[in-house]
């Protein structure tokens, strides 16, 4: 199967109430755990790929190892994904790079620091998704910033996030202007500001309402019914694989993330996408320390990777199963780009905010 476009993923997802993880790639063994998990589950794929991910691991070596992903499992749908696009151009590059979805995350400046008015978010965001529908790309926008309501401290990850104190209302994603959002820009998907955050260190304690505002997304949806919603920040941080780190010289401190059955309620609620990358990090550093120092006289980098690879698949496949995507992958029809772009010039993909979800 070849590549194709997210919105055909997330059509599917919410047609049948399950959310995907999209899985943030760097190198050949993230995406070989990824898919040999995929494989094992029968689930459809997002691999997604940050600024920091496309600059780290080269543009066209990370297009050809997915590529030979597909070419390995021609029988799983993948989506190939720009995380956290910062300006028009970035969105641009990843299109001409083969990307069958962009990320414009226009919620910040093109700097990716400075928070954006509302204005300059639906105006960056329609002219990306005028573009990418035109050949029949999908489109994720984001309203609201991530960051900590415990702190009100925005976030960075791979040089991305909000700098300096946050607002309540910055931290949380307005219902009535993710309508406006929505019917302005008819972005595929939206990402909403809920208090998760990037990397280990979400929480610190187990999160209630007041720090993951899970109730925010609920009241999106009932406004929104028909588009699909995307939770960023939204690893679970495990708490075994932290304790395996420690155990082989880490010294990561007492975290929480985002726990699995308040991701569920958000599935409930409209979350077609599951945005995961710190477990997988977690996974294969808890793989590697325990496998170099089981055998520190070893020096073959395979002796570390192979353990990696084992130990995120296992992260992986959990999460599919956790999420209801596992079973659908053999159930999805792959669609070409140019047949999206003829649906999207008919109108036919154009974002609802009627009572059946646009297919």
């Amino acid at each position: 199967m070849a590549l194709v476009p997210m919105r055909l993923l997330l059509d599917h997802a919410a047609e049948n109430g399950y959310g995907i993880p999209a899985y943030n790639v760097n190198n050949m063994e993230q995406i070989i755990a990824i898919m040999q998990a995929a494989h094992e589950t029968d689930s459809p794929v997002i691999l997604q790929a940050s600024r920091g991910a496309r600059k780290y691991a080269g543009e066209s070596f990370l297009r050809h190892l997915i590529l030979a992903a597909i070419e390995t499992y021609p029988h799983i749908p993948i989506a190939m994904h720009q995380d956290h696009g910062n300006s028009p151009a970035t969105c641009y590059s990843a299109m001409r790079h083969g990307f069958t979805s962009v990320m414009m995350d226009g919620s910040l400046e093109a700097d990716a620091k400075t928070p954006a008015s509302f204005e300059y978010n639906v105006n960056v965001t329609a002219e990306v998704v005028k573009v990418a529908h035109s050949i029949g790309v999908s489109v994720e926008g984001e309203l609201g910033c991530l960051g900590s309501l415990e702190t009100g401290m925005g976030e960075a990850e791979d040089g991305h996030g909000a700098e300096g104190k946050l607002s309540h209302d910055q931290l949380l994603t307005d219902p009535d202007e993710a309508v406006e959002f929505v019917e302005k820009t008819q972005v595929d998907a939206l990402a909403v500001a809920i208090g998760t955050s990037h990397g280990a260190y979400k929480f610190t304690r187990k999160p209630t309402g007041e720090v993951l505002a899970i109730s925010r997304i609920e009241e999106i949806h009932s406004r929104l019914p028909n588009t699909h919603l995307v939770m960023h920040g939204s690893s679970s941080v495990p708490e075994d694989l932290i304790a395996i780190i420690n155990q082989y010289g880490g010294k990561i401190p007492e975290t929480y993330g985002v726990p699995v059955e308040e991701i569920q309620k958000g599935i409930k609620s409209g979350v077609r996408k599951v945005n995961i990358d710190t477990d997988n990090r977690l996974a294969i550093t808890a793989a590697i320390r325990e496998a170099a120092a089981k055998d520190p006289s070893n020096f073959d980098p395979r002796h570390f990777m192979k353990p990696s690879i084992t130990k995120m698949q296992e992260v992986c496949a959990a999460r599919y199963q956790q999420f209801w995507a596992a079973g659908n992958a053999s159930k999805i029809k792959a669609v070409t780009l140019d047949d999206f772009a003829a649906k999207y010039a008919k109108g036919e993909l154009s974002a609802s905010t009627k009572s059946t979800v646009a297919v």
